[in-house]
């Protein structure tokens, strides 16, 4: 098959983002940079995309799309709407990061992730730094929200980390950022990098988005 065809295929089964599969209509605006944090949070730990996407939309239900919001719930009201997405083990520990995060990013940041990408300068890799002072998020956190990140920041793109690249190779398709940029419009670069994960995901379970 050739390139065109494998990419034709992937984006046909696994083409969405794991923010859209949350629920999240990403737009460079405070409130959908801040759900995507959360979902970042939730996917730093190992536990399944589905269930922390679940844990997501639960969250948002709930009325926690914002760091005021989340900073100002109840600790065992987070606790509860992890427990209804069976977040299961991890919802303990997970509420208690939440709370500290969004206190973090109201204090630091003022509730507007833009500040932050502001701070980062154009640099994805000090960006990767900030968000790794966000309580749970770590690098492979980091690589999730800037792989997301890139569909409204063109600054970060091509965000293709390691763990997509890899799985790209194995698909036969080019194993560099560089070269995967080749293959879609820039507009698709997040899409992509999903369908990818996804297409790893499939060999190697449970898997982080």
């Amino acid at each position: 098959m050739t390139v065109e065809g494998i990419v034709s295929d992937l984006l046909d089964e696994h083409g969405r983002t794991y923010a859209r599969e949350a629920g999240i209509t990403l737009r460079d605006e405070p409130s959908p940079l801040y759900r995507l944090l959360v979902l970042t949070v939730l996917s730093s730990i190992r536990i399944s995309a589905g269930t922390a996407t679940a844990a997501a939309r639960e969250l948002s239900r709930a009325g926690l799309r914002t760091p005021r919001a989340m900073a100002g719930s109840a600790w065992q009201d987070r606790v509860d709407a992890l427990g209804r997405a069976h977040y299961a083990r991890y919802d303990e520990s997970t509420a208690t990061a939440l709370g500290d995060g969004a206190r973090l990013v109201l204090e630091r940041w003022r509730g507007d992730l833009r500040r932050m990408a502001a701070a980062a300068d154009g640099d994805p890799g000090a960006l990767r730094g900030l968000l790794r002072e966000v309580p749970r998020i770590g690098p492979v956190g980091a690589d999730i929200f800037c792989r997301e990140a890139q569909a409204v920041w063109p600054w970060l793109r091509p965000s293709f980390d390691a763990r997509v690249c890899r799985t790209a190779r194995d698909l036969g398709l080019p194993g560099t950022p560089e070269g995967l940029a080749r293959l879609v419009p820039p507009d698709e670069y997040a899409v992509l990098g999903a369908a990818l994960v996804r297409a790893g995901r499939s060999k190697k379970r449970p898997a982080r988005p």
